[in-house]
C-alpha cells in the first residue's frame, strides 16, 4: 500500500495529529508525517515540538494513498497557504484519491473549491470557509474522496474512520477494541 502523508505545520492542533498517525499506524498503514515548514522539528498549537519523517519537498504525490490534515487555527492556514502542498493536494484529487482534513483544516480544500456540492464538517466558525459545501456538524462526514472531521473530540471517530477506508472495517474495528475506546464510546 502507498503511504499516507499527514501534513504539520507551525500551530497545527497536535492531538488531531498524533493520534490519527497512532491509530493508523496500529492498523498497519504505513503513516508519515509531514513538515511544511522545511525544518523536520515543528511546533504545534499548543507548543508541543513534533518531528516529522520527512519535509513537503521529499513527498511522492503520485504515490499517496491519502493525504491528512490536521486542524489547529494558525497551523490550518499555514497549510492553506503552502503551494507545493496545494500542488499535491490537487495532484491526488485529479487521481480520485482520498483526503482527509480536520478541525479547521478543511477550509484548505474549501478555498480550493474541491468540496463544491459535498457535505463537510468542520470546526464551528469555520463553515464559510467549506465554499460550495453542505456544513453538517457531525463529528465526522464521508462524502466523495473528502473525509471531514468537527475537532479535537472527534480525532478518534475520524481516524478510526480513515483506518477502515484504507484497510478495512474489521482491522479499524480491531484497532478500536484493542484501544478500549468502545469502553469509552460505544
Amino acid at each position: 500500500m502507498e503511504p499516507v502523508y499527514l501534513f504539520f505545520a507551525e500551530g497545527s492542533e497536535e492531538v488531531e495529529a498524533l493520534a490519527v498517525v497512532d491509530i493508523l499506524r496500529r492498523a498497519g498503514v504505513d503513516t508519515r508525517i509531514v513538515s511544511v515548514t522545511g525544518e523536520k522539528m515543528v511546533s504545534g498549537a499548543h507548543g508541543i515540538r513534533v518531528e516529522a519523517d520527512l519535509l513537503a519537498e521529499e513527498v511522492d504525490y503520485a504515490h499517496a494513498a491519502m493525504l491528512v490534515l490536521p486542524g489547529g487555527l494558525s497551523g490550518a492556514y499555514n497549510l492553506a497557504a503552502h503551494q507545493g502542498l496545494a500542488e499535491g493536494v490537487r495532484t491526488q484529487y485529479e487521481a480520485g484519491k482520498p483526503l482527509a482534513a480536520i478541525c479547521a483544516a478543511p477550509l484548505v480544500y474549501g478555498r480550493m473549491g474541491l468540496l463544491k456540492g459535498l457535505k463537510a464538517t468542520c470546526y464551528p466558525g469555520f463553515e464559510s470557509n467549506l465554499e460550495g459545501a453542505t456544513y453538517t456538524g457531525a463529528l465526522v462526514e464521508k462524502d466523495g474522496l473528502f473525509t471531514t472531521g468537527k475537532g479535537p473530540a472527534a480525532v478518534f471517530e475520524f481516524g478510526y474512520a480513515l483506518a477502515a477506508q484504507l484497510v478495512g472495517k474489521d482491522k479499524s474495528e480491531a484497532v478500536r477494541q484493542g484501544m478500549l475506546y468502545n469502553e469509552v464510546a460505544p
